[in-house]
């Protein structure tokens, strides 16, 4: 577990950084806009997913920069790229009394590793789908 919170601190951080970048920048790097990846079970992998949930959690709440839900959501999605697991990040806006208020969270197959608690309360705007069998595909058709 020890790995895994360094792993999450790190590209919690990394995520940080990125937010303070135009979006249309960061954009492509998430993944194919408005595709949604399989809400099928992650069979052996959902032990991993969750494991990787926590140590999201447990890092956001000891960084001394703010680590919200769009800062999770993208570290979470790249840790995930790196096993290889598919993801979708969500991004939902909802009219609040102050104006309007925006969200952001992640899911993996049928489990939501972020965000999961406020997203019953936003309008999904955009989807950022990480396939991979599709990136492979790809790479052979240009061979």
């Amino acid at each position: 577990m020890r790995l895994l919170l360094i792993e999450a601190f790190f590209y919690i951080g990394w995520a940080s950084i990125l937010k303070a970048l135009p979006f249309r920048r960061i954009a492509p790097a998430l993944g194919q806009q408005q595709v949604e990846t399989s809400f099928g079970p992650n069979g052996a992998r959902e032990t991993e997913l969750i494991k990787i949930a926590r140590a999201l959690h447990m890092v956001s709440r000891h960084t001394w920069w703010p680590s919200q839900c769009l800062v999770m959501a993208i570290a979470g999605m790249k840790m995930l790229g790196r096993r290889k697991i598919e993801s979708t990040l969500y991004m939902g806006t909802a009219k609040g009394a102050s104006g309007m208020k925006a969200h952001a969270w992640l899911r993996s197959g049928r489990l939501y590793l972020t965000g999961a608690d406020e997203m019953k309360h936003y309008t999904v705007v955009a989807m950022f789908g990480k396939t991979f069998e599709l990136e492979a595909t790809q790479k052979e058709q240009v061979r």
